[in-house]
């Protein structure tokens, strides 16, 4: 199996030490090369992580953020992951970091994948840490299993897509399986029994039709490290 599962006693305790580990490989991405890079997910879920990872003692100067996916909605909206990273994680000396959004004003979600694709593939070809998030369909980033072009994402070469899936509900804009099972360092936060189950039963499945969750860590080509807590 392509993952290290950790189980944490508490929310608030996995929120700790998956900063400490995260700042950790981003401090070592510094030290290497004089930059890292970090695309993070949105949603609920990372909120007490990202309050933990930014009072963590990083160069954040030296920091690239981005997303790991974007809903097809302004930074004002209050389903902008975006708005969330800025108000969660990008506070006080965290705010040093350079923040690359995936979103832009486009006549369509097309046309917004296509403009941040080449911003992203110019800030780097290989993510220094990825942190994904995982939803209640297995979908992580916005590789949702019903998504028009599901098949597409996995084989593509590009940095950022646009999706359309009915499950998704706006437009998304997401970086490829690609990218992320290329970054160095791949984290997977996730909480609640009923999301362990359902991992548990996407890597032992084996058939044609996989989670993409499953898929994600099949293709990882460093093993993901697994953040849990009931």
């Amino acid at each position: 199996m392509n993952a290290i599962f950790n189980i944490h006693g508490s929310r608030a305790d996995l929120a700790d030490r998956l900063a400490a580990d995260v700042a950790a490989r981003l401090a070592e991405a510094i030290a290497a090369k004089g930059r890292a890079s970090l695309a993070v997910s949105g949603g609920q879920t990372p909120a007490a992580f990202f309050h933990a990872l930014s009072r963590q003692p990083l160069d954040w100067e030296k920091l690239d953020v981005t997303l790991v996916d974007e809903r097809f909605v302004p930074e004002t909206s209050e389903r902008s992951n975006a708005r969330l990273v800025k108000a969660k994680l990008l506070t006080g000396e965290a705010a040093k970091a350079r923040f690359f959004p995936l979103w832009r004003a486009d006549r369509s979600v097309e046309a917004a994948a296509f403009h941040a694709d080449g911003e992203v593939y110019a800030l780097v070809r290989k993510l220094d840490v990825v942190v994904l998030g995982m939803g209640t369909d297995g979908h992580v980033a916005s590789y949702f299993p019903d998504a028009e072009n599901y098949q597409k994402l996995f084989l593509a070469c590009d940095a950022v897509m646009a999706v359309r899936a009915a499950n998704a509900g706006e437009a998304r804009l997401t970086v490829s399986p690609r990218l992320v099972a290329n970054a160095s360092h791949i984290y997977l936060h996730f909480e609640g029994a009923e999301k362990k189950a359902l991992f548990d039963a996407a890597l032992a499945d084996a058939g044609p039709h996989r989670l993409p969750v499953a898929t994600v860590v099949g293709l990882a080509k460093t093993p993901v490290a697994v953040h849990w807590a009931a």
